[in-house]
């Protein structure tokens, strides 16, 4: 008999769990999941291959991690070079300059302060074929930093356009003429009468900077190929590249010879020689771009 209760004893007890986990299952309001932290944006380096040219292209996000300057050497200097430097990512050439005097040819502003003045340059302001377009050279097209309150912001404007209310002006480089959202080289003196010195409507090296939309920054220069003839692109083929990946906003900057990019230790440049090798120039200026909290800080 005892051993009869003893087994009905342990039977309800089993019965008993099961109940309690199967109400416990059930019964139990469920939590949601918790969210997964949003993905930290990164650099994106990509490249497209035209019939005419390679274009690389290097996407920089709008976030509190990077942050775009620029830079400028005494005298001239190679684009890994300035990258090296300043700890930077990426760099890109960036306004004109006189490589006879290695002067400046355009404004560069680096932190708050004028860096470099192009009406200083006596080559410049004393060429009798410019005098009549120093008025439209000296308000040509750069490339800023603005401080905002607590936020950084890009721009791409008129170098006499005052920047907008409460931002501070931080950095900029002039370059131009702007291709985005349209292209002035008229308006900037780039094509006169008798000039094209940088021939516009011909293919050839190109560097630019540009803004998407969301505000993200993309580095691109188109390079020569060494098997076409009439290799690179012209300005108004590089506005139409770069309106097709989103981009509102795009300043031509100084190409040519001095088409370089550099990537994550490696440099990639835009113009061949005859012999179909590279052309390595050093510049007066560049943008750059690096991480404000590197690994390891």
């Amino acid at each position: 008999m005892a051993q009869r209760r003893k087994k009905v004893f342990v039977l309800g007890i089993g019965l008993l769990g099961l109940f309690l986990a199967f109400w416990l299952k059930f019964m139990t309001p469920s939590l949601p999941p918790s969210p997964m932290p949003a993905a930290e944006p990164k650099i994106e380096f990509q490249s497209y291959d035209l019939p005419h040219s390679l274009v690389r292209v290097v996407s920089v996000p709008a976030s509190g991690r990077w942050e775009v300057r620029a830079g400028i050497a005494p005298g001239v200097d190679r684009v890994e070079d300035f990258a090296t430097q300043a700890g930077a990512v990426v760099a890109i050439n960036a306004g004109f300059f006189d490589p006879n005097n290695q002067k400046s040819t355009s404004y560069v502003f680096r932190d708050g302060q004028m860096a470099a003045n192009p009406e200083e340059n006596d080559r410049l302001t004393g060429n009798p074929q410019l005098q009549q377009y120093l008025p439209q050279i000296f308000n040509r097209t750069e490339w800023r930093r603005y401080r905002c309150g607590d936020t950084v912001r890009y721009a791409i404007a008129p170098h006499r356009e005052l920047p907008p209310e409460g931002c501070l002006l931080l950095d900029a480089i002039g370059a131009g003429p702007q291709l985005l959202p349209e292209l002035t080289a008229e308006a900037e003196a780039f094509i006169t009468p008798n000039r094209d010195p940088i021939g516009v409507n011909q293919r050839n090296a190109r560097s630019a900077i540009a803004i998407k939309a969301d505000g993200s920054l993309l580095f691109a220069i188109a390079s020569q190929k060494p098997d076409r003839t009439d290799s690179g692109l012209s300005l108004p083929e590089l506005s139409e590249f770069l309106r097709s990946l989103g981009v509102v906003s795009a300043l031509n900057l100084d190409g040519g010879s001095s088409t370089a990019l550099y990537y994550r230790g490696q440099t990639f440049y835009g113009k061949l020689d005859e012999a179909g090798n590279a052309v390595k120039r050093p510049v007066k200026s560049v943008i750059f771009g690096k991480p404000i909290n590197p690994p390891g800080n």
